[in-house]
């Protein structure tokens, strides 16, 4: 078992996926001779040749139209975005045919592919490098969408969304890419696509997050618990469609409260759906209202003020001693 940063764990999956399974191939825009703009596929090129890892030109559309292609003659594409900003220039080929194949010929096909796409502020990145437009892709019926939180996670997600049947939107968060390292198996481990994982067990307070925000999110948490001895239950999303709605209600019906963080701008968000299906399933058993701490509704901010657009642990912390105290 190694220590790994999440980029190294992506690679570790994508290498012992393309290994084990000859129908899994790479593409994407530098993802070969130079390893990806992050390097999350260095070494692959090497390993498995340029026709298993390919270098295609500056074309979002173009490349989901060649990955579906190609998961329609029988192979497993793992495409890449370079970055989730440019990512609406292939809508057209996503939502109009990835989504809906399996719809429109009743069962009768399927398409096993993977969007991956870097997303997220935090790294101090230009303008379209930074969003969070998980509800975007959430909101299209015929895709899943998956955000891990941590390397060890991201390697077991991505191996079990490169073998599902369906298009697997994989957002990948760029703060954490190199932000702290896990003990990853050298074994083969998965986790099911559409369930959440409580993280900590509580009994006072739920807290939700997803992607970069669990930092914050436990951060907050901790310093909560030291400072006044709270029981708090902290849940990662990790599938945001289909979401585990079960989880977070359940586990709202046991506490009483709960306070969900989300980097994307407030509105038409994850956090707002989350809030829905609890009133639906848990409503009469809310001591509180949920508290939901996010992004802001304005266009991602340069480096010089992401730092007060993004849910830091402090602002996390404050809401939820607000909630707490209500």
């Amino acid at each position: 078992m190694a220590k790994l940063n999440m980029v190294q764990a992506i690679n570790l999956a994508l290498r012992q996926e393309m290994e084990k399974d000859p129908t899994v191939l790479v593409l994407g825009q530098d993802v070969a001779v130079d390893g990806g703009v992050f390097r999350v596929t260095d070494g692959l090129l090497d390993r498995f040749g340029d026709l298993r890892v390919v270098d295609t030109p500056l074309a979002e559309s173009g490349i989901i139209g060649s990955s579906i292609g190609m998961a329609l003659a029988g192979l497993r594409p793992v495409c890449e975005m370079q970055f989730s900003g440019f990512s609406y220039l292939m809508m057209g080929q996503f939502e109009a045919h990835a989504t809906r194949l399996r719809s429109r010929t009743q069962g009768q096909l399927n398409l096993p592919m993977v969007i991956r796409m870097p997303y997220g502020g935090g790294v101090r990145a230009l303008e379209h490098h930074s969003e969070s437009r998980e509800a975007t892709y959430a909101h299209l019926p015929g895709a899943k969408v998956v955000i891990p939180s941590g390397p060890r996670n991201a390697r077991a997600l991505l191996l079990a969304a490169i073998r599902d049947p369906d298009p697997v939107v994989f957002m990948e968060p760029k703060h954490s890419y190199r932000a702290f390292r896990e003990d990853v198996p050298d074994q083969e481990e998965t986790l099911p696509i559409g369930k959440a994982q409580i993280v900590q067990e509580g009994t006072d307070l739920t807290l939700v997050s997803w992607g970069a925000m669990m930092r914050p999110a436990l951060k907050a948490a901790a310093e909560i618990e030291q400072a006044r001895g709270a029981s708090i239950e902290i849940i990662d999303l990790l599938t945001i469609a289909p979401m585990d709605a079960g989880t977070v209600a359940a586990s709202v019906r046991k506490t009483g409260r709960c306070v969900i963080v989300q980097e994307a701008p407030r509105s038409f968000g994850v956090s707002s759906e989350i809030t829905a299906q609890i009133n639906d399933k848990a409503f009469l058993y809310l001591e509180a209202p949920i508290k939901r701490l996010t992004g802001y509704d304005v266009v991602t901010p340069y480096f010089g003020r992401e730092k007060n657009y993004i849910p830091s642990a402090a602002r996390v912390a404050r809401g939820i001693t607000e909630t707490l105290d209500f």
